[in-house]
């Protein structure tokens, strides 16, 4: 049976959800204040930049004309102690009287690591740590791995018809998509909390994708292609966007080496063009990870066809796998079958925290690889 203090934590857990896709690569957090055994104060997180559910949930109880004296805290990460975008959350609290603060997990970012824990006991306020700590880690599960290890978490996604076909055979006005409205709004959702999207070089073919999320909210993603051989046509969306959306071409060497007057458009046009050495010591696919964690890519989402999907998973570079099944089997209609590539992997791979979920008539599961469990440091599921 959950405790009182558990209770409030969950509330706090669903207040920092409400963030989600606006606040990334920041983490969403959530906080409560209880006095007398009453919620006086709520507050999250809700844009990147903005004021930290700390500070939220004291500006409540001050709307309410409550005063936190003496109250207790309820917070789904450790608050800060350092001046960011926005000043440091514990001398607010300080200020403000509390007496006792739960939190659910530490911030591994290099700045905080205990920082703001120490500094609130320091003040003589009792803070207590632990309590929903597994849920508030897979909460910011990209957010947490960055901090901690400064590699980015790898999103694989795609959605298919019962018999594992990703495309229609012929695809028509009516017949473009597999999955729903309701799973397509969600994936735009999954979209604004990346920094990086990337599929192969036959996606962009077949489909002509923006790879952008709508609506955006402000949000520029950067699009990366896998392109071995500078296929890309120069009229396709992406270039076409690339100077007001980032747009990432990641082919070899020796594409660059044979091909040096389309590159050069490639980079006229506002995209970047960036190759990785040709060797068989190590998978292009680290080379492109480590880039992108130097540039500050803390999530990437992976939406490619079966071959780049199952690149990623003979790799074992994939963090969390979410696949949308449409209640379709399409049979000699459908085209793309994702059984094929997935087939040549050598091993079982097995997910874990799995949340199954409907939008509309179809079923999205979402799980996380053994992998992501120790990069983030939670236990197997009991």
């Amino acid at each position: 049976m959950a405790t009182q203090d558990t209770k409030y934590m969950q509330t706090a857990l669903k207040l920092a959800r409400r963030g989600i896709g606006s606040v990334e690569p920041n983490p969403a957090v959530g906080a409560v204040i209880v006095k007398a055994n009453q919620i006086i104060g709520r507050g999250w997180h809700k844009k990147f930049g903005g004021p930290h559910a700390e500070i939220n949930a004291l500006e409540d109880c001050k709307s309410l004309g409550v005063s936190p004296g003496g109250a207790a805290m309820y917070v789904t990460l450790e608050p800060c102690s350092h001046q960011g975008k926005t000043g440091p959350c514990t001398e607010a609290i300080i200020a403000a009287g509390l007496s006792k603060i739960f939190v659910a997990t530490i911030d591994p970012s290099e700045h905080a690591r205990g920082k703001g824990i120490e500094k609130l006991r320091n003040a003589g306020i009792e803070v207590q740590t632990g309590i929903c700590e597994t849920e508030a880690r897979l909460l910011n599960a990209p957010f947490i791995k960055f901090a901690s290890m400064g590699r980015c978490w790898v999103t694989l996604k795609w959605a298919q018809s019962i018999d594992g076909k990703l495309a229609w055979a012929q695809q028509k006005d009516e017949q473009r998509w597999i999955s729903s409205e309701q799973s397509r709004k969600d994936v735009h959702k999954l979209r604004r909390r990346t920094q990086a999207i990337l599929v192969g070089i036959n996606t962009v073919l077949a489909d002509n994708p923006l790879l952008t999320a709508r609506p955006s909210k402000g949000k520029k993603i950067t699009r990366i292609v896998l392109d071995n051989s500078l296929r890309i046509p120069l009229d396709c969306k992406l270039i076409k966007t690339a100077r007001k959306n980032p747009l990432l071409v990641y082919t070899s060497e020796n594409a660059i080496q044979t091909n040096p007057e389309i590159a050069g458009k490639f980079t006229k046009k506002g995209t970047e063009v960036l190759s990785y050495p040709d060797t068989e010591d190590r998978s292009n696919l680290y080379f492109l990870l480590d880039e992108l964690s130097k540039r500050g890519i803390a999530h990437l989402l992976v939406e490619g066809g079966p071959k780049v999907l199952s690149s990623f998973l003979k790799e074992g570079l994939a963090d969390e796998i979410i696949v949308y099944t449409a209640p379709k089997i399409l049979a000699a209609q459908g085209s793309v079958d994702i059984s094929g590539p997935m087939a040549e992997l050598a091993q079982v791979i097995g997910l874990h925290y799995v949340e199954i979920e409907r939008f509309g008539d179809d079923v999205r599961l979402k799980g996380l690889t053994e992998k992501a469990l120790s990069e983030i440091s939670i236990p197997p599921c009991k």
